[in-house]
């Protein structure tokens, strides 16, 4: 690929600069589609409910063995995947378990899906790595380019491939993460309320869930999910247990440990969680503080890249005009002897 234009460490400014321009009106465009589209937030969190509770019904309940398993049947095209994985020795119990709790974590409740992200960080980064090689080496898409840059713009599509699943999940999760954090105080203090008027654990957990499933849909996600746990397993315990292992979240870890212990020792549940939510909502204010002080900081960078151009631009500008006028039409005076 030749150019005749400017470069910037070997690559052409203009193609750089069209690219970038191209992300940025896609960026725009997605923008204002998702502003100008309602979507329920809650519709498929329902369904996912729903699901979760005819398997618990059909665990409890269910009289043959046949119908509990075409419940829980599992997909023909993972089970392929894991024969595949397993003949090459590369799948191991503890990464499929590590990955579906990064899945659940995430919110995605399908524990197959580890089989398949499994698959992907392995076929991935040798389909990145042939297209890529294919470009630099077969094609010669980059003929001006050098030995070293094609080998890292090679390692970079083999490196995305095997790092780019884990990545989403990764990304999926701690935004999850974030918005549980944010609801968690107000859903402490909506379950004080609830304990103080005399409903059961479970009851007050699906009335939080019905009313800050608007709010904090993550939130009411969980809570609804644990609702329904307490009302089938068997022991009450695992519900909590299994709240502490769908979110990342050292407080949720903190509230499922005092649920626990209230069950166990009959100890006040209205008093345990007003002192847990007067905690979290300092903590909450602790953060935003310290993201403050952090402010100027970060807007060291882009004052002195962005705006201080700009500025000695628009003020020096005119001054700088005038003067190149003045040389321009002005000449040099001439003096006679």
């Amino acid at each position: 690929m030749n150019s005749s234009g400017p470069t910037l460490l070997g690559f052409d400014v203009i193609w750089i600069g069209s690219i970038l321009a191209g992300m940025a009106a896609m960026a725009v465009m997605f923008a204002v589609y998702a502003a100008v589209t309602i979507r329920d937030p809650m519709q498929k969190r329902v369904k996912a409910l729903n699901e979760r509770r005819e398997q618990l019904k059909a665990g409890l309940i269910g009289q043959s063995a046949k119908k509990r398993a075409s419940l829980v049947r599992k997909s023909e095209t993972t089970d392929k995947m894991r024969d595949a994985l397993s003949s090459l020795k590369v799948l191991q119990d503890s990464q499929v378990a590590d990955i579906q709790q990064k899945l659940a974590q995430a919110g995605i409740r399908k524990k197959e899906l580890a089989i398949v992200i499994i698959t992907l960080r392995a076929v991935l980064p040798i389909v990145l790595g042939g297209i890529a090689a294919l470009m630099v080496y077969g094609i010669n898409y980059f003929p001006e380019w050098g030995g070293m840059k094609r080998l890292m713009f090679f390692a970079a599509f083999v490196l995305g491939g095997y790092k780019g699943p884990e990545l989403w999940i990764t990304n999926k999760s701690k935004k999850r993460t974030d918005a549980i954090r944010k609801g968690l105080p107000d859903a402490l203090d909506l379950l004080v309320i609830c304990a103080e008027a005399g409903l059961t654990v479970d009851a007050a957990f699906n009335r939080v869930a019905k009313e800050l499933g608007r709010a904090y849909p993550e939130l009411g996600d969980e809570f609804a999910l644990t609702a329904i746990e307490l009302s089938f397993l068997s022991e009450r315990r695992q519900a909590f247990e299994n709240l502490a292992y769908r979110v990342n979240l050292d407080a949720v870890k903190g509230v499922t440990t005092t649920m626990v212990q209230t069950e166990r020792y009959g100890t006040p549940l209205a008093s345990a969680l007003r002192v847990l939510s007067a905690e979290f909502r300092n903590e909450r204010m602790m953060r935003a503080e310290e993201k403050a002080a952090r402010l100027p900081a970060i807007m060291t960078v882009p004052l002195i890249l962005f705006i201080l151009p700009v500025l000695f631009i628009a003020i020096l500008g005119p001054a700088a005009c005038s003067i190149a006028d003045a040389f321009s039409h002005g000449g040099p005076t001439k003096t006679g002897g």
